[in-house]
């Protein structure tokens, strides 16, 4: 549905943008993420891409990642493989696959998976709002972006957490908890497994997030909490209705979500 996710601005021609007119646009634009698509400089890559906070860069990020590939191809980009993609990032190269109609790529290794140390953990916790009776357990999940995941019982603890975002400083925690098994919602496909919230030090909070899904995804099923498939919901508070399709096959973990074009028109940098 339109509107109701995670925006992502694409300049379809990265070609000839400096670092600073990349940064300046994606400061410009205010949304969590612009992404600028330019030639691969690797055979085994589609294209590459280029991703952008209000404020720095990213090796790699997910919902930009899934968006990126939607205005590649609406674009008319041509997949070398029909149903495969690989889009080449600062972290590497990401493989792309459809799955039930929706493109899906492939979660990035962690490059850090251990529990926080004491301080981090005390300083999410209170930055939460949480006790620490509260958490069932917290890991490090890097796979680019810094997350720090905090287990809680339940999907209504999720939901009613009033982060206090100066007391997190420089951390970015996602928070997880699951839902009944049956919640009423519509539609098998769209029930949801977990609740997931992205909360920063910044005092922001991200609706749908495609890189702590995917660490989230490999700490859920290590520890034997989540099935091989399941649905994610986030957003939820802030009037979004995000949906994340996630899948484990041959030990690799795959994250999928809609995209549809909101605005698209041209823009002079």
């Amino acid at each position: 549905m339109p509107f109701a996710g995670n925006p992502v601005a694409v300049v379809v021609d990265g070609d000839g943008l400096s670092d600073e007119d990349m940064q300046r646009f994606a400061t410009w634009t205010n949304l969590s993420e612009t992404t600028f698509l330019l030639p691969p400089t690797t055979d085994e890559a589609d294209y590459r891409v280029r991703i952008f906070t209000t404020e720095g860069e990213l090796p790699f990020a997910g919902h930009p990642t899934i968006g990126s590939a939607h205005a590649w191809l609406e674009a008319g980009g041509t997949p070398r493989t029909p149903g495969r993609l690989v889009q080449e990032c600062a972290q590497g190269l990401v493989p792309l696959r459809q799955s039930d109609g929706r493109w899906a790529f492939a979660g990035p290794g962690l490059t850090r998976y251990e529990p926080p140390s004491p301080e981090e953990l005390g300083r999410a916790t209170r930055g939460l709002g949480l006790t620490p009776d509260d958490v069932l357990d917290a890991s490090w999940l890097v796979n680019g972006p810094e997350w720090l995941a905090v287990r809680v019982a339940t999907a209504d603890v999720v939901l009613a957490l009033r982060p206090r975002h100066a007391e997190l400083g420089d951390l970015f925690v996602g928070v997880v908890g699951p839902h009944p098994a049956d919640d009423g919602a519509p539609g098998e496909d769209d029930r949801p497994t977990f609740e997931v919230r992205a909360v920063m030090g910044t005092g922001a909070e991200d609706p749908v997030t495609g890189s702590l899904n995917a660490g989230l995804a490999r700490w859920l099923r290590d520890t034997g909490i989540a099935p091989a498939s399941y649905v994610a919901a986030q957003g939820t508070v802030q009037g979004r209705a995000g949906r994340v399709h996630v899948s484990e096959e041959d030990g690799r973990i795959w994250v999928a979500g809609d995209a549809v074009t909101g605005v698209s028109g041209t823009v002079r940098l």
